[in-house]
């Protein structure tokens, strides 16, 4: 059974249509939207801060969101992916976003709306990606625009599918 817990009197509130994969851990000042998904192993810890998710966001296996105690929330805007093995820690995201496997996105990062952070990527602290761009490396660094099919192959793809991947499971795992 998931790990969903309060925090200072604050618990998880959930959408509607949520998937939360039975070792996911989810605890504290977190709200998200509808048809969220919440993947094997992953972390979402709002005990020290705010995490706020729009609609059908995405944390695939192993991920952590977490923030920074008084100074970083973490906000993410709908149709959002965070892969298998990303950090991210008190940013900023905005809809349409695709953060790669085990990229880490740092505190006061803004990534706006239809952007891509590549696999492995870190993001440091307060970098700004500005809407349609590609950030790739270590540190991250803009590499190309999106282009109409990398947006429509890529971000709304695992966007729309890992809804898809949701509604395979149980119902008794939904939220």
């Amino acid at each position: 059974m998931a790990t969903i817990l309060p925090v200072e009197g604050k618990s998880p509130v959930f959408g509607e249509s949520c998937f939360v994969a039975p070792n996911a851990t989810i605890v504290g000042d977190v709200i998200c939207g509808n048809e969220c998904s919440f993947w094997f192993n992953a972390v979402v810890r709002g005990d020290v801060n705010t995490i706020r998710m729009g609609h059908r966001v995405n944390v695939q296996d192993g991920a952590v969101i977490h923030c920074t105690y008084e100074k970083t929330q973490t906000i993410m805007g709908n149709n959002v992916s965070i892969g298998h093995n990303a950090i991210i820690h008190g940013c900023e995201i905005h809809d349409n976003v695709l953060v790669g496997m085990g990229a880490i996105v740092m505190d006061n990062a803004v990534i706006e709306e239809n952007a891509i952070i590549a696999a492995g990527a870190v993001v440091l602290e307060g970098t700004h990606v500005k809407a349609g761009e590609l950030y790739a490396g270590v540190p991250a660094k803009f590499r190309k625009l999106v282009s109409k099919e990398l947006r429509e192959g890529e971000i709304e793809r695992i966007a729309r599918n890992y809804v898809k991947y949701a509604a395979w499971f149980d119902s008794d795992l939904k939220r």
